[in-house]
């Protein structure tokens, strides 16, 4: 078959996703061009688990009760049915509270100066009034969905703080702190919303001041993995993975420190990491010092301070490309839908921004710049499928390859350059060439 699919973005968006003509094969020697990407399937990198975004308890309120129920069930198809929308195959999900969130919770609060270490009153009851149902519509329209989950804080009591805002976990609290990991894997289980992997602390490295959270170092992660949430998760029937760390590229000394530790390192499947610092390559730097550990990018948002619609959809291009050359498994946005207020939130001002935004007043649905740029990689390119090799020019046009398990090839390519460029694509002995608008984005698929 040779025709190959074709999907644009451009940057005066003019198109967003747009499936343009199809373009043809040839047997031919490639032409003589600047631009060639040639494809070497017989070189294969990482295996993909998927792509999306997370269901905040304020994305998750927002879609299940905002909405019109004609709007919610289009805009639910949009994320994750493949044909009808983008196929989002992969959700990060708040263990409890974030900062967007209508109010700071956990699963077993107690009133303040008392504790829980028998887990008596843990409950998952607050998801099953809107997350768990929007979470269960999201895996019956997408059955290759993966969810993994990650906390902001533990439960205040587990912490100096006894809130779960600031303070570090005690010593004491290790232990229950993992079983309260076990029965929030048995609950969600039990609802029909199997975990993937779990990490043990959203950005370990800061400490917020409005929103759950608080600073563990890492040799306090090794000992809680090695000693706790590591040899408790073996014993469960239902595997699930731990990811370390979950922050930024510019501390790659903190999964260092932890997979130095041979009793921590063990129970460690690889390293979660986050786009606010450093750069992409230091993930590459981490898979070459342990290259049994595998990589995934867990958190991007978009937001006020990289402007739309321009910069952030250069940014975010470059965050899909750059990271999955990087051995990332995964491509991971933040919020799922904030509203016109970029909430809810329990912050004083948010500045973050949703993959759609959804009024609250008016009930008014809007698909941001930030469902477009997940939507080339995830649409075409399936859990299971790995990265092949391919050439790239950093900085002018940049690009990558996968092949699915059906076979089929997908090759994203982004013009860093306001000039318009004529580039090859070479797999085997056949080629198709493409002029790309400048700073816009395509994707190309064929069988």
């Amino acid at each position: 078959m040779n025709q190959v699919y074709v999907w644009e973005s451009t940057i005066d968006e003019s198109k967003k996703l747009t499936e343009a003509s199809p373009l043809s094969f040839s047997d031919i020697a490639e032409p003589y061009n600047d631009y060639v990407i040639t494809l070497n399937e017989d070189v294969t990198y990482q295996q993909m688990d998927g792509f999306g975004a997370s269901f905040t308890d304020a994305s998750a309120w927002l879609v299940y009760h905002a909405l019109s129920d004609e709007l919610k069930d289009e805009l639910m198809r949009k994320l994750f049915d493949r044909e009808e929308g983008i196929g989002m195959s992969f959700i990060r999900q708040p263990m409890g509270a974030s900062d967007f969130a209508w109010k700071i919770y956990s699963y077993d609060d107690v009133e303040p100066g008392e504790s829980d270490y028998e887990l008596k009153r843990f409950s998952i009851d607050h998801d099953r009034a809107y997350i768990l149902p929007v979470l269960h519509q999201a895996l019956k329209l997408n059955p290759e969905l993966k969810v993994m989950a990650s906390p902001w804080s533990p439960p205040g009591w587990m912490k100096t703080s006894d809130a779960m805002i600031g303070g570090k976990l005690k010593p004491d609290c290790y232990e229950v702190y993992a079983r309260y990991f076990v029965k929030f894997l048995d609950a969600y289980e039990a609802e029909g919303i199997p975990i993937y992997a779990v990490t043990m602390q959203n950005e370990p490295g800061y400490e917020p001041k409005e929103y759950p959270g608080m600073i563990v170092k890492p040799s306090e992660e090794a000992a809680f993995i090695k000693s706790h949430l590591g040899p408790k998760l073996a014993e469960r029937e239902q595997p699930v993975k731990i990811m370390c760390y979950d922050h930024n590229w510019d501390v790659p000394s903190h999964p260092d420190e932890i997979y130095e530790d041979a009793e921590a390192n063990r129970y460690i499947a690889g390293t979660a990491w986050h786009v606010y610092g450093g750069r992409h390559e230091a993930m590459t730097l981490i898979k070459k010092r342990f290259p049994d550990k595998d990589v995934w990018f867990t958190e991007a948002s978009g937001g006020q301070w990289i402007p739309p619609f321009h910069d952030a959809f250069m940014d975010q291009m470059k965050h899909v490309i750059r990271t999955t050359r990087n051995w990332s498994k995964s491509v991971i946005w933040w919020n799922i839908a904030l509203d016109e207020n970029n909430g809810p939130t329990v912050l004083s001002r948010s500045t973050c921004r949703g993959l759609v935004k959804i009024e609250q007043q008016t009930g008014q649905l809007t698909y941001n710049l930030d469902y477009y740029t997940l939507g080339h990689i995830s649409k075409f390119v399936r859990p299971g499928a790995y990265r092949i090799e391919s050439n790239t020019f950093e900085d002018d046009l940049e690009s990558v390859a996968f092949r699915n398990e059906d076979g089929s090839k997908v090759v994203i390519v982004s013009n860093r350059t306001t000039d318009p460029k004529l580039f090859v694509v070479a797999c085997g002995d056949r080629t198709f060439q493409y002029t790309i608008a400048g700073e816009a984005a395509v994707t190309f698929k064929w069988a």
